[in-house]
């Protein structure tokens, strides 16, 4: 369930966003019967237990309202308070929250009747303005601030709120915004780029920026060490699930090497299990870098999340069980090397998807017949990105731009007819009168919406992104 979607004026309601919304009955105090969504119901009576306590009594006066009770609400209003009125205070048919049933509209009980909307409000305005700090705390927001009407187009309602969870309610409450300046700012897809510092795992950075954007749906494409540093693609919302598109791309690493010691995991963070007092040459680095093999069956290192029989290597490391290593083909596309001491040596390589650096490293030992392991890593580029673009992980609390699904697919993009977008929204397949070869990103009103795939003379769904 999506607690953060917008309805407003430009964005209808969409019944396929809400199709796993719990919906439950519910009376009030007045034995008037609601439609409300379960979590949300969960938190008004949370809210009103409060309340109580502080000698502040409320009710539910309304919740969800169908689009046919809409349209009977908007003819109400109109006879009995006119077009002005209800242009600023009723929401069109099919845009309004309540379609939702995530927004509320609370009452006072005073004396035993209701103190709503418009009955005596400005003599009770300071109860209702008692009530909206506690709002957060439940997962609540005020959806009509005062002096936010050119944003939300209605006037300030200290009756009617939205759920949209407690961490989100804490950053719209605490920082004074609408729902639509919120979803500006944090409902947004995309890929970030970050310079991971030492110390701190990939998962460490996604933990980070799924905070920042108040979301789950983080992910990154290929896992940096502790030990490494450098740059991590990392995707936001809807740019996750290109994360396999993005993955098959060449990196481009700078790495330094540790001369006479070997160690479990081929890094400086393992235990060392062999040393020598062999020292290295010019010469000897001469010969590695002119003839290493640029195409070899590369074998995993033990430490790694590579599973074996339904267990990660590392497992098997961690328990002391033998496990025979599995190979695969790795490119080496560019080596070069960049400075060297009689005991260490740094060098710039770029190589194919899967490739592992350590393992390089050792590889690089074992032709030298010197014990070396890996001291020092950069990842410097990914495909198209580079490190001198990423953001420090301090610059992420400043919500950086993204790059676009767009901007970072190099696939041909295709504006939909209204024809095949009402295909397409429904992942039917569609006919390839655009000529794709492969993939196509398909887009509507420039929003995007999906990648199809060629399947001879049609296009059929690959990934939906809407």
């Amino acid at each position: 369930m999506n607690y953060k979607i917008l309805i407003n004026k430009e964005n209808p309601y969409n019944k396929g966003d809400f199709s796993n919304c719990g919906l439950v009955k519910y009376k009030n105090e007045f034995n008037e019967e609601f439609l409300i969504e379960k979590k949300c119901l969960q938190a008004y009576l949370k809210l009103k237990e409060d309340l109580a306590l502080n000698n502040i009594n409320i009710t539910l006066d309304s919740c969800y309202r169908s689009l046919e009770e809409q349209e009977d609400l908007i003819n109400n209003y109109l006879k009995s308070y006119g077009e002005e009125y209800t242009k600023h205070y009723v929401a069109e048919k099919g845009y309004s929250e309540h379609h939702s049933a995530l927004a509320i509209d609370i009452a006072l009980i005073v004396n035993n009747e209701k103190v709503g909307e418009l009955n005596k409000l400005e003599e009770y305005l300071p109860v209702f303005e008692r009530i909206i700090p506690k709002l957060k705390e439940y997962g609540f927001i005020l959806r009509y601030p005062k002096g936010k009407e050119e944003i939300t187009s209605y006037y300030y309602e200290p009756w009617h709120y939205r759920y949209v969870g407690k961490s989100t309610a804490k950053i719209i409450m605490d920082n004074n915004l609408t729902l639509e300046e919120y979803d500006k700012l944090y409902n947004r897809s995309g890929i970030l780029l970050v310079n991971k510092p030492k110390g701190i795992t990939s998962r460490d950075v996604v933990n980070k920026v799924g905070i920042l954007f108040d979301t789950k749906k983080v992910g990154h494409n290929g896992t940096l060490d502790p030990l490494a540093e450098g740059l991590l693609v990392v995707t936001i919302n809807k740019a996750t699930k290109i994360n396999e598109l993005l993955t098959s791309e060449d990196k481009e690493y700078i790495a330094s090497v540790k001369v006479g010691i070997e160690t479990d995991t081929l890094d400086l963070e393992g235990k060392v299990i062999r040393e020598s007092s062999s020292k290295i040459t010019k010469e000897m680095l001469s010969d590695l870098f002119a003839n290493f093999p640029k195409e070899y069956m590369q074998e995993i290192p033990l430490y790694s999340a590579v599973k074996i029989k339904g267990r990660k290597l590392y497992e098997y490391a961690r328990s002391n069980k033998e496990v025979d290593l599995p190979k695969r083909l790795v490119k080496i596309k560019e080596l070069e090397l960049l400075d060297y001491s009689s005991d260490s040596f740094s060098f710039r390589i770029l190589v194919s998807k899967g490739t592992y650096i350590r393992s390089i490293i050792k590889d690089m030992g074992e032709y030298l017949n010197i014990t070396c392991t890996m001291s020092n890593l950069i990842r410097t580029k990914q495909g198209m990105f580079s490190l001198k673009d990423a953001n420090n992980i301090e610059d992420i609390k400043k919500l950086p731009k993204l790059i676009s699904i767009e901007e970072a697919l190099n696939i041909k993009k295709i504006d939909l007819s209204k024809e095949d977008y009402n295909r397409v929204i429904n992942g039917a397949y569609i006919s390839n009168k655009y000529n794709v070869n492969d993939l196509g990103l398909l887009t509507y009103n420039n929003k995007v919406l999906a990648i199809y795939k060629r399947n001879g003379d049609n296009l059929v769904c690959y990934k939906m992104l809407k």
